[in-house]
């Protein structure tokens, strides 16, 4: 092709581009866009299809998207280059040209070179081929050709082959996003609910030959005018996003990150309201938009589902009479008459109650989830107000199996929102923070499932201390009823707990529940937040922290209650979250606490001999004499004892007994007991500038610290314990070991000066939701140290930026509290020094911390 043609191409093609965009930001027409483009692509195509004078039997095909008519701003041009047969040497150098031709001219395109046998044979062993080919459409070259191509490709279809491959498809990529369309980030393309769902739909109907449209699709009687018109509506939103996507990252781009989500609203006319803690952000009203259509393709494309295959399917089991409202079709439940739920409102509950009862049925048909969807309006004041109804959700909640589904299925039809109207309200609702990965309903939900499975022997294997614990709660419906109020009032401006509180004290009251189980229920939505904050925030070495704690509380009741809703609570937010580390706070708390409960003294000297005792038990079986620890122990407080576990006691005693006057640095390292990371002790002569020159080490090895406990024994020693993890870790801890102990013990015995702290790069979720840094120092309650606590945003290096700081104040170090809570970092610190005693001083310290702190 001659030069100026080439460029005459990439012209058009950009000049085309330019004014579609500009048409689409004018009038917001997605369909018009996607149409546009495709006819500019199929216009340049042609041109250059003929300039490569290939042989009169070939034709240009397009599939896939651009074969369907559609063609995104940065999506690829999936072409098929079709043959009557196999190249020779002049065709395949015009070919060769032509494909380098389009990459030359800017397009992305996606090729094949094919016979029509190799077409028929690649589609037969690639679902993914014969997909691509149901929307194949001829550009230019031979029809004829491609017409054989298409009758040869329609009669090898197997419908019912094709139905199964897009069914197994289609649930394998719904894993892949956890099956749910609520996550935080969803991809508009593929995440449950999506534009790919809805084109799962269409091929099925279309290879089976049924429909080729949402209109045909109605007129065979699939789904209604009504639906169809749902379908058609959602379809056109989510092309719209994806359209803006686009347009906005300058590149394919079909997931709405937190970075975009604004953006996406405001071009869409979406902008916040209210202030404060009654602000609404714009992406907000976006991505609740986003989920209400994604529920809707959900539930409608699961009407379609089991219409279609009752159409590919047909089956001729008889109805099983379960009730006078219900049957059971093929294990499915449905309705004896088209208006039972018109007639009968309460059955759209007994309807779940039935579900949980009977664990044989495995769903509703469609005509039954297509009657409830339409009369779902009927559940309001008067219908929450009837005892019947009241009666029949407790039982839901009280179903010896299949509560979660029911809870689910609920919510898909809009039941459980109907019921419930502050559930509703939340329906969607994005979090905006740095824990939760979920909308608030889907949170709630997964927060229950959580609680259900402590009750699932099969599942007993992931947290056995909460299935031992479940096993012998009296009452488990009760924990899932807190489970389901606990952020219900989220999104309403002021504290959640307190909020959530009335609406389940109104709950449990209208359904007749007693004073005392109303009782347990409030204090587990009030208190939800209570235990994690104690055990990761405070010192659980501290009785007058446990005897706090154990206040609230009361008894072994209501502590076993928030224990289990607290780690249900925290695995439902993120899987990044949980951590052993928080397992062990958590399981330590609950087991002082129960002892306090139960009468046991918990003074420092009656926790101090327990431990003792336990850690010289664990001597003993290493067979060292038993007098071996009693000159070390001398040299270590009470603190020491309260703050180590006795298998800490023990480990370290064993590596420090005989060497504990050494003038050369001893750093042990093992496999921490939470059975998650390592555990390093470094004991040397005690220097300013230690726990800094440790963290450096850290820092440079990009270990993230869990905890950090620093002690200074009665000779001038620092015996220093840290919990460490990095992702390799599990893979050659041996080696990782023998490195730590080498490399750490050689840096602190030939010490260099400190290196720069370096700003470590923020994670893209910690970026879009920044933490306004703090630092907060102020004296003790007993007036001996100062407690300095830092919150922040995580990221490499953060805790050796703060001990530099201390460092340089001489600062010294007691004890650190360091809590990694998402992407979030709160720690704390106990410390002393001369500066301290100066008020200028502190507030200078506090400056620079927050300098350090920055990014």
């Amino acid at each position: 092709m001659k030069k100026e043609l080439r460029e005459q191409l990439k012209r058009q093609l950009k000049a085309d581009r330019q004014v579609v965009i500009a048409g689409f930001q004018a009038d917001g027409m997605p369909e018009k866009l996607l149409r546009s483009l495709r006819q500019s692509v199929d216009a340049v195509l042609t041109t250059a299809w003929h300039e490569a004078r290939l042989p009169a039997n070939t034709a240009l095909v397009g599939v896939g998207g651009y074969g369907r008519g559609e063609l995104f701003p940065y999506s690829d041009v999936d072409l098929l280059i079709l043959l009557e047969k196999a190249p020779d040497a002049d065709t395949t150098g015009k070919l060769e040209e032509l494909v380098q031709l389009l990459w030359d001219l800017g397009l992305e395109i996606g090729h094949s070179i094919r016979t029509v046998d190799e077409c028929l044979s690649e589609s037969a062993a690639d679902i993914t081929v014969q997909t691509s080919l149901l929307e194949a459409r001829v550009i230019c070259g031979d029809e004829a050709l491609f017409e054989q191509l298409q009758q040869r490709y329609q009669a090898a279809m197997d419908p019912r082959a094709f139905y199964h491959a897009k069914v197994l498809e289609m649930r394998q990529r719904h894993a892949k996003y956890e099956d749910t369309a609520f996550s935080l980030e969803p991809n508009c393309k593929e995440s449950p609910g999506g534009l790919r769902d809805l084109q799962v739909i269409l091929w099925m109907v279309k290879a089976a030959g049924l429909a080729n449209s949402w209109r045909t699709l109605a007129t065979s009687g699939l789904i209604t005018q009504t639906e169809a018109k749902q379908l058609m509506e959602k379809e056109r939103a989510f092309k719209d996003i994806r359209v803006r996507l686009h347009l906005h990252a300058k590149r394919r781009e079909d997931r709405l990150v937190f970075d975009v989500q604004t953006a996406i609203a405001e071009s869409l006319g979406l902008t916040a309201t209210g202030s404060g803690v009654h602000m609404r952000r714009a992406s907000e009203y976006l991505m609740q938009r986003y989920y209400w259509a994604a529920k809707t393709v959900t539930q409608l494309n699961t009407i379609l589902l089991q219409n279609i295959e009752e159409r590919l399917f047909p089956k001729s089991g008889e109805a099983v009479r379960i009730n006078e409202r219900f049957n059971d079709v093929n294990g499915l439940i449905d309705i004896s008459e088209d208006d039972t739920f018109a007639t009968t409102p309460s059955a759209m509950l007994e309807i779940f109650v039935l579900m949980t009862e009977r664990p044989s049925l495995q769903g509703m048909t469609s005509r039954t989830m297509r009657a409830l969807w339409h009369e779902r309006f009927q559940i309001d004041a008067a219908f929450r107000a009837d005892p019947v109804n009241r009666a029949l959700f407790l039982r839901i909640m009280q179903a010896p199996v299949g509560i979660i589904h029911a809870l689910r299925r609920m919510n898909d039809m809009s039941v459980l929102g109907r019921y419930l109207p502050n559930f509703r309200k939340i329906v969607g609702q994005m979090q905006h923070d740095l824990f939760h990965v979920y909308t608030v309903d889907q949170h709630i939900l997964m927060v229950v499932r959580n609680m259900r499975r402590f009750t699932m022997a099969e599942h007993a294997h992931e947290y056995p201390f909460c299935s031992q614990l479940m096993a012998n709660f009296p009452q488990p419906w009760l924990l899932y009823l807190g489970a389901l109020f606990h952020d219900i009032a989220k999104g309403r401006g002021g504290d959640h707990s307190k909020l959530g509180t009335v609406d389940a004290e109104q709950f449990c009251v209208e359904h007749g529940m007693s004073t005392e189980d109303t009782e347990l229920v409030v204090f587990l939505v009030e208190n939800h937040l209570t235990m994690s904050q104690v055990a990761q925030k405070q010192d659980l070495s501290d009785p007058d922290v446990i005897a706090a704690f154990a206040k609230v509380v009361k008894d072994e009741r209501h502590l076993t209650a928030l224990y289990l809703l607290t780690v249900a609570d925290i695995r439902g937010t993120s899987p990044k979250v949980w951590n052993a580390w928080k397992a062990k706070l958590l399981e330590d708390l609950y087991r002082i606490t129960l002892r306090v409960l139960g009468g046991e003294p918990h003074s420092a000297d009656h926790e101090l001999k327990n431990r003792q005792q336990e850690a010289l038990a664990t001597l003993r079986l290493y067979g060292l004499p038993p007098d071996a620890h009693e000159a070390f122990w001398k040299q270590l407080d009470v603190a020491y004892f309260l703050r180590h576990d006795a298998s800490d006691i023990a480990w370290q005693t064993r590596a420090l007994y005989d060497r504990f006057t050494s003038d050369k640095p001893v750093v042990k390292c093992r496999l921490a007991p939470i059975g998650e990371g390592l555990q390093i002790a470094v004991y040397i002569q005690d220097q300013p500038d230690l726990f800094a020159r440790i963290c450096s080490y850290f820092d440079r090895k990009n270990f993230s610290i869990l905890d950090a406990k620093i002690h200074t024994t009665r000779h001038g020693y620092a015996l220093d314990t840290f919990l460490v993890t990095e992702q390799s870790f599990a893979k050659s801890y041996r080696d990782i070991i023998s490195l730590i102990e080498h490399e750490l013990c050689a840096l602190l015995t030939n010490p260099e000066p400190l290196p720069a702290p370096g700003k470590g790069r923020l994670s893209r979720l910690s970026r879009t939701f920044p933490i306004q840094p703090t630092v907060d120092l102020r004296p003790d309650e007993r007036g001996q140290y100062y407690l300095l606590s830092v919150a922040a945003n995580d990221r490499t290096g953060l805790l050796y930026s703060i001990a530099n700081v201390l460092t340089k104040y001489k600062i010294n170090l007691h004890t650190a509290k360091v809590m990694t809570l998402g992407e979030r970092v709160e720690d704390v610190f106990l410390i002393d020094g001369a500066t301290l005693s100066n008020a200028r001083s502190q507030i200078q310290l506090e400056t620079d911390l927050l300098d350090a702190i920055k990014v």
